[in-house]
């Protein structure tokens, strides 16, 4: 008896490892997918089975139940924001809603088109409609980068955190600086420049792209390298170990400058998802408004 209540908990905390490490996507084998799943099943199938006449529209007593179904969940959705300031394990655990959220926000592709009951125009209500796809398909972008970036941001950084990244870059410039110090004024000026550049500035365009024209370490190595050649060592030529220098710094800012350009993958969506979120509720309340003040 022993022995099987051991099993049991080493069962149990197994279980709970798994559960764990499982991603959002995946939270209690796919629970919130078989539950959005099933709605939308019960929402098309309804859609079919019940008979409006003389044709399904949001203003029939269907619409404004799938309309009321849809703002409930839009409503509940938008509380995620604030979810996520509280960490809490169980069945409600940030991972939980999170998963929640995706699925049962797909599924207001659905339950959102149905209650329009295809009559779509230039008006507020396709207006909250077009919104409310806009933002699923943020949202769905969203999901798409954070499965795939993190592994790419942790394989760029090679072990190394973002700080140490910096710091190994600080340390290369000041050993340029040292090493440019013998050179002739006009090229130690150009080497000068690629340490008085902000490597990380430019446009936003620049960072999500990853490319800088304007970048001074790129240009001091080609105007270095119009002298030394494309083949450096480091012998006791000054000029040699400021390309070698140089070389090595390029790297490391296209190392770093790869990681901003993830990082920011991760976070540009956002900027869609949630103005687009913001519009949304306004749309709604005025699509709701209007339905009322015209019924």
């Amino acid at each position: 008896m022993a022995s099987q209540a051991k099993r049991r908990v080493q069962t149990g905390r197994q279980e709970r490892q798994a559960q764990l490490h499982d991603g959002f996507l995946r939270y209690g084998g796919f629970r919130w997918l078989k539950i959005a799943s099933g709605l939308c099943a019960f929402v098309i199938l309804s859609y079919l089975l019940v008979d409006i006449k003389p044709r399904h529209n949001g203003g029939s007593w269907y619409g404004y139940t799938l309309g009321t179904i849809g703002v409930v969940l839009i409503l509940w959705l938008t509380a995620l924001g604030i979810r996520k300031r509280r960490m809490t394990p169980g069945a409600w655990s940030l991972k939980a809603w999170t998963s929640a959220h995706v699925y049962l926000g797909l599924s207001l592709i659905v339950i959102g088109t149905l209650h329009t009951g295809f009559q779509l125009g230039w008006n507020v209500h396709t207006l909250a409609w077009a919104l409310m796809m806009l933002v699923i398909l943020s949202g769905m972008f969203g999901i798409a980068v954070y499965a795939m970036l993190p592994n790419a941001l942790s394989t760029n950084r090679d072990e190394m955190t973002e700080s140490q990244m910096l710091d190994a870059l600080r340390a290369m410039d000041r050993q340029i600086h040292e090493a440019a110090q013998p050179l002739p004024h006009e090229m130690a000026q150009v080497v000068r420049s690629s340490l008085e550049q902000n490597a990380f500035g430019g446009s936003a365009w620049n960072r999500l792209t990853g490319t800088y024209p304007r970048c001074a370490t790129a240009m001091a190595l080609a105007k270095v390298r119009e002298t030394t050649g494309l083949q450096a060592d480091l012998g006791d030529d000054p000029l040699e170990k400021v390309d070698v220098l140089l070389e090595r710094k390029q790297a490391m800012l296209s190392r770093l400058r790869r990681h901003l350009r993830l990082r920011a993958m991760l976070e540009v969506w956002l900027y869609v998802h949630v103005p687009a979120t913001i519009a949304l509720l306004a749309a709604l309340i005025a699509h709701i408004v209007s339905v009322f003040f015209y019924w």
